[in-house]
């Protein structure tokens, strides 16, 4: 028998729903548009231009949409000032 009273609330909280489809999709498609760039960057292949921070921003955003939905808030943090960033670069 457990020694909760019957009513009582579990401090555990249940785990997040799993993300929609869109967003999985969404979420691999950024993935792949930051390893792009990434790879892309470290065997100089691209120039540092509109392209290379069109990849970046893109990406840092599609991987956001998945941890906000998956509630990973430290990748979700570091996605966003990740696009923050490239966004800048492509306005500058």
């Amino acid at each position: 028998m457990s020694d909760e009273p019957p009513n009582a609330v579990s401090a555990v909280a249940a785990p997040p729903a799993p993300p929609p489809l869109w967003a999985e999709i969404v979420g691999w498609s950024g993935m792949l548009a930051l390893l792009s760039a990434y790879g892309a960057n470290s065997f100089d292949a691209m120039e540092k231009g509109a392209l290379y921070q069109g990849l970046n921003l893109t990406g840092a955003l599609g991987v956001a949409v998945v941890c906000f939905y998956r509630r990973t808030w430290q990748a979700f943090v570091l996605e966003a000032v990740w696009a923050a960033i490239a966004l800048t670069a492509l306005l500058t």
